[in-house]
């Protein structure tokens, strides 16, 4: 060996023993009170089961600014920075694999009563604009990152990130590794867990966790619906939304005729109301409080049922509702479409069940497959709750499944113009493979109308 190669040789060396000695140190220095040594947050030994025997480590990843914990129900905690406003924050921690549409997480009303940890490492780059809000302020109980940028880069941001969520008191957390934590959610199941920059005593956290009410029973629907009846009249005004023949998809109706749609709003995002403004609607939106009577008296051509947080077997009222509804279906005709937590509401006043999902479905990037046509769409996703196909009745079509995990994602009534989905068709970040559904419902409300429309 040369010398100029025995001189990189050692200099490798001296780096492989730097890395590992500033790994232990960070593992060992910020050693926390948790019970399982197994349970890191930085970068240090991360690889549950083959970390060295350090007693419930977890650690920052680099800059000296406030410190942060999350604490899990089962004991573990997590140690990073605050990015967010101060204060201490309780929900069910999940996480969500989107790349980017950060703010319209934060902002979607479906996450109401949750923490919200990003899979994609690099968060806030691009900062955030009121634009591209799904409601008037985040919804999120929390945020977990696992570096948040320091600057911002885009001609549309307003403000950047931290700004963005201390000014709405967001508690936020970064410097943790958001690796392990998933793949903890994955393991063991989305879990309540505290987020707190003022009490940082591990046993406090954890009794806190614990004591939070599980999801799974919890009505947030009364959260986050709106307290009265508006008219929603904007469509697409970005130069950035998708173009017509996204979600027109060969179906070509005439724009002077009109459909008044009443949408019962769960949480409703606000592209679903732009989508349904784009496809010739008159949009009345009322609280997903509202009885079947009061719905009615609005004179609808057609019902929508919107996307929404918590338990969609305690929305007992809902459910009552969509019943009454369904029978208007079925002597006038009256076309029904749901998403997500809608779809889910809607199955219960069918007749079928729900269930809680392990870790839920939370991103951009879901492969569902339409079993009508066999085309696979990527879809995004944000649910905790899944309906069992095999309590369906049998008047009612199975037409979309998840290809990662076989659950429902779809069904039809065989006899009425009623159809859902579980995921986001508008979407607001992610692909616009599924626009073509709101095509759909148009095509429905067409044909109850007696309207003849043309295919492209």
């Amino acid at each position: 060996m040369g010398a100029a190669e025995e001189k990189t040789a050692l200099s490798r060396a001296k780096e492989r023993s730097f890395s590992k000695s500033a790994h232990t140190a960070l593992a060992v220095g910020t050693a926390t009170a948790s019970t399982n040594y197994r349970r890191s947050a930085g970068r240090g030994f991360s690889s549950p089961g083959l970390a060295p025997p350090v007693r419930g480590y977890s650690c920052t990843v680099r800059k000296m600014g406030k410190p942060a914990k999350l604490a899990l129900e089962d004991g573990t905690i997590l140690t990073g920075t605050s990015f967010g406003a101060d204060g201490e924050v309780a929900g069910e921690v999940v996480f969500n694999t989107s790349m980017t549409g950060y703010q319209e997480i934060l902002t979607d009303p479906s996450y109401k009563g949750q923490i919200v940890t990003m899979t994609y490492p690099h968060i806030g780059n691009y900062g955030v604009t009121p634009e591209d809000e799904e409601s008037d302020r985040p919804q999120v109980e929390g945020f977990i990152v696992r570096e948040a940028a320091r600057r911002h880069s885009n001609h549309r941001a307003r403000e950047s990130l931290q700004d963005y969520l201390r000014r709405h008191g967001i508690v936020a957390l970064e410097g943790v590794d958001t690796r392990f934590l998933v793949r903890h959610i994955r393991l063991q199941g989305a879990m309540r867990g505290v987020l707190s920059t003022v009490d940082l005593n591990d046993d406090s956290l954890v009794a806190k966790a614990r004591a939070i009410p599980p999801m799974a029973g919890r009505d947030l629907v009364r959260e986050v619906a709106p307290s009265a009846s508006y008219r929603w009249r904007r469509g697409f005004e970005s130069p950035f939304a998708p173009p017509e023949w996204v979600y027109r998809c060969g179906y070509r109706w005439d724009p002077a005729v009109t459909h008044h749609v009443v949408a019962l709003d769960f949480g409703m995002k606000r592209n679903i109301a732009r989508y349904l403004v784009e496809i010739g609607t008159t949009l009345t939106v009322v609280p997903g409080t509202a009885t079947a009577e009061e719905v009615l008296q609005c004179r609808p051509d057609g019902i929508f049922l919107s996307n929404g947080p918590g338990d969609p077997a305690a929305v007992t009222y809902a459910i009552e509702t969509i019943r009454k509804l369904l029978d208007v279906a079925a002597t006038e005709r009256l076309p029904i479409f749901g998403i997500c937590l809608g779809h889910q509401l809607l199955s219960l006043a069918l007749g079928a069940r729900t269930f809680k999902l392990k870790f839920g479905h939370r991103g951009a990037n879901q492969p569902v497959r339409n079993e009508r046509t066999g085309r696979v769409e990527i879809t995004t996703q944000n649910h905790g709750f899944a309906v069992d196909p095999d309590s369906l009745p049998a008047e009612v079509e199975c037409t979309h499944w998840n290809l990662n995990d076989r659950t429902l994602e779809g069904i039809r009534h065989r006899e009425l113009p009623v159809f859902s989905v579980q995921y986001h068709p508008e979407a607001s970040a992610g692909p616009h493979d599924s626009a073509y559904l709101f095509a759909e419902f148009r095509r429905l409300l067409d044909a109850r109308a007696g309207v003849t429309a043309s295919a492209d």
